[in-house]
């Protein structure tokens, strides 16, 4: 399991911001943060290991997936993007073939592949309206 920096109601408010955003480029930079950093940590609780790297800078990085472990150097296996695609990402508003395919993100290495981890986050629930009884 990862090591936690950001509390865990403080990110998905974060990440729930992103979903009432027609334009994530638009949210304040520190809820972009907020929600890039805790989405990372995310990632790494969901697909433990030190195979891949993803980088989403200037925001953040981890390593993620199982596998032969990287220690020096450049890793292998790499991922880089923009705040922007990451956010669409890890919502669901963009898949990762549509992220490649437009060269808004770049994978290096055999093992850098999260289409079975994305999205990460799924729209908050809203109560259903309630029944007026009168």
């Amino acid at each position: 399991m990862a090591r936690r920096k950001i509390d865990l109601h403080q990110g998905r408010a974060a990440v729930d911001e992103l979903f009432s955003h027609a334009d994530y480029a638009s949210l304040p930079r520190a809820v972009q943060a907020t929600a890039i950093r805790f989405s990372l940590e995310e990632l790494a609780d969901r697909a433990p290991g030190k195979t891949v790297e993803v980088r989403v800078p200037p925001f953040g990085v981890t390593q993620c997936i199982d596998g032969p472990e990287h220690t020096r150097g450049t890793p292998p296996n790499v991922i880089e993007t923009n705040p922007e695609t990451w956010m669409e990402l890890i919502t669901g508003e963009i898949d990762w073939d549509q992220a490649v395919a437009s060269g808004r993100l770049q994978a290096s290495g055999s093992r850098a592949d999260l289409t079975d981890w994305l999205p990460l986050f799924h729209p908050p629930r809203t109560a259903p309206p309630s029944e007026d009884r009168t």
